[in-house]
C-alpha cells in the first residue's frame, strides 16, 4: 500500500507551509500487529520529515516528526508494514487527540 496519495500529500505540503496553529490531522498510519499510530499534520519540503502525533504503542502519545522514508521500512511483530488508514477522518485537531489519548 503506498501511505501517501497525491491528495494526502498536496494537503500535507501545504499545512507545512502555512504552520496551522492546531491543525486536523491529515492521515492516519499504524502498524496492524504492533499498536503504533501516527497521526500526520505537516509533510516538510524534503518530502520525508513528517510532522504529527506520534504513538509507539507504549500510550505516551507525543508531538514529533518521522521520517517518510524510516516509516516504510518499520514491521511489526509479525513482520506486516506500516498501513494508512483508509477510512480515518479527522474530527478534532490534533491537539484533542493527544488530550484524549484518542489515536487509535
Amino acid at each position: 500500500m503506498k501511505l501517501l496519495t497525491k491528495p494526502i500529500e498536496k494537503q500535507l505540503r501545504e499545512n507545512a507551509k502555512k504552520h496551522p496553529k492546531d491543525p486536523f490531522p491529515v492521515v492516519k498510519f499504524f502498524t496492524p500487529d504492533a499498536g503504533a499510530t501516527w497521526l500526520i499534520t505537516e509533510l516538510a519540503a524534503d518530502g520525508d520529515t513528517m510532522f504529527g502525533l506520534c504513538d509507539l504503542g507504549l500510550g505516551f502519545p507525543e508531538y514529533g516528526t518521522v521520517s517518510l522514508s524510516e516509516l516504510q521500512t518499520v514491521r511489526g511483530r509479525l513482520g506486516l508494514p506500516v498501513e494508512r488508514d483508509r477510512w480515518f477522518k479527522a474530527d478534532k485537531p490534533l491537539s484533542k487527540y493527544l488530550e484524549t489519548m484518542e489515536c487509535y
